[in-house]
């Protein structure tokens, strides 16, 4: 066993979010959030599970922090569902939900596990989708104020670590699986980086709050992040990963730590009228709003190619793979005359074609680091599969073990090179419903017994993945 590179108070953790783990949808007050109503739509058009049970975690709330404190967890970060505690949106909170969330961070605590809080993760509340359309319009971020206010006043006392908004980059990819969007709205892209943008005032607003109203809080958003290679060496290879890292990534960053769009994106976005509308006083409210910290959701990187702007390809989004197939993604992120995405041939991929690279996992924290100079948390990372419950009640998920040991050991790199790294919180605690491909693709430590159509009694199973993680925390990282 080596010498560990991580600090004796590093944060390993496990993360989920609350309608992907929680169910009770609509139990103790909860009223729906636009994730209901998606997945709803999912379980009809693919058989993937709803989100009214999910892990049933709401249930076994308690059970769940038991095992986290059998796992040796330092942390766990999950978020908040807006619904949850203020049903509609806006007006009087939900007394049963807010108990619910009190009642997780104190069993947290109790075991010695520190909390991290996520304010928003994809749950909208469906009452504000109806009034207004959620975050297409702005009245958005007067109600984000407002549940965030209340939020961090109500547990402020108890959370110093806070995260603001889930993945804002993947939200503008994938902009209907992770909002609702009325078919009126779908060929006007522009609206993904006007949320975007409106993500970006709450988000300032949050941090300003959490600097307010928690001594000692800490507080920073957590980006979907992958670094972008060149297909070649050839310099229009370079020159595309360089535009997709640019819109993909540099986009978002530069928002959180200098308070302004990255030129050479945003220029991309206004030739192409997919520029967000920017308000008077906007630029100063995002430029008020500093972060301590980033979180990053880290699973795959992502490869580019130069695409020319001759009439040959128009715009195009990012693809899915909705089976677990390999090859059956979609289609790749195109913006012609700026870049193309495609798939990097010296890599492996998941059955979902995303691809595996640990070193990814390096690059990034020093690069990030080098730009930026705030510490990280890692707050996403795992491998979807499609684990098999044997005849004797077991989970052998060597596979999960291998792609997490090498991706620990990237940070150990980065960590080695002076990155100071927070925290590494793997997605997932435990099974939960997938935003885009319900709970036949597993992430957790610990299975959970259910299938897409038939949520059983979600019984809890450790997983060899489990006794393993166990270990690489007991020695600090040390023993992977």
């Amino acid at each position: 066993m080596a010498d560990s590179v991580f600090p004796k108070d590093f944060l390993w953790g496990a993360s989920t979010s609350a309608y992907q783990v929680e169910g009770a949808a609509l139990e103790g007050g909860k009223k729906a959030s636009q994730q209901d109503v998606i997945n709803a739509k999912n379980f009809e058009e693919r058989g993937f599970a709803t989100a009214e049970v999910t892990s049933d975690h709401y249930h076994h709330m308690h059970e769940d922090v038991e095992l986290m404190a059998e796992m040796g967890l330092k942390a766990y970060r999950f978020s908040i569902a807006w619904s949850r505690v203020i049903p509609d949106g806006t007006g009087e909170p939900n007394p049963e939900g807010v108990k619910f969330y009190h009642d997780l961070i104190d069993d947290l605590i109790a075991h010695g596990i520190e909390p991290i809080v996520t304010l928003y993760h994809y749950d909208l509340p469906w009452a504000l989708v109806e009034r207004y359309d959620g975050w297409i319009s702005r009245q958005v971020v007067d109600d984000f104020a407002a549940y965030a206010r209340f939020v961090i006043s109500e547990y402020g006392d108890k959370v110093k670590y806070w995260t603001t908004i889930n993945e804002q980059s993947i939200i503008v990819q994938y902009w209907t699986q992770k909002c609702f969007i009325a078919d009126k709205y779908l060929s006007q892209n522009q609206l993904r980086y006007q949320i975007n943008h409106h993500m970006n005032l709450a988000h300032a607003i949050a941090c300003n709050l959490v600097h307010e109203l928690v001594p000692g809080g800490m507080v920073g958003s957590v980006i979907g992040y992958s670094p972008v290679y060149p297909l070649t060496s050839k310099p229009e290879d370079v020159m595309a990963a360089q535009n997709a890292h640019d819109l993909r990534n540099a986009y978002y960053l530069d928002i959180y730590f200098k308070g302004h769009y990255t030129k050479s994106a945003q220029l991309y976005l206004e030739r192409h009228g997919l520029a967000p509308k920017i308000e008077p006083g906007d630029m100063e409210l995002i430029a008020s709003g500093s972060s301590d910290f980033l979180g990053i959701n880290y699973y795959a990187s992502e490869c580019a190619k130069w695409c020319p702007d001759d009439g040959s390809k128009e715009i195009r989004w990012s693809g899915v793979n909705w089976s677990g197939k390999k090859g059956d993604i979609s289609g790749f992120e195109t913006h012609p005359g700026f870049y193309e995405m495609c798939k990097n041939p010296n890599l492996d991929t998941t059955d979902w074609d995303w691809a595996i690279d640990p070193i990814g996992m390096e690059y990034l924290l020093r690069d990030i680091y080098t730009r930026y100079g705030k510490p990280l948390m890692i707050l996403e990372n795992g491998l979807g599969a499609f684990d098999e419950l044997t005849s004797d009640g077991h989970v052998h998920d060597q596979y999960r073990i291998d792609y997490l040991r090498d991706h620990i050991a990237a940070v150990s790199r980065a960590i080695d090179y002076g990155v100071p790294v927070i925290a590494y919180s793997p997605w997932s605690c435990v099974d939960l419903l997938s935003t885009s491909n319900g709970v036949k693709k597993r992430y957790g430590f610990i299975y959970v017994d259910r299938t897409d159509d038939d949520p059983r009694e979600c019984a809890r199973i450790r997983k060899d993945s489990f006794w393993w993680y166990k270990d690489v925390i007991a020695s600090n990282g040390a023993d992977l």
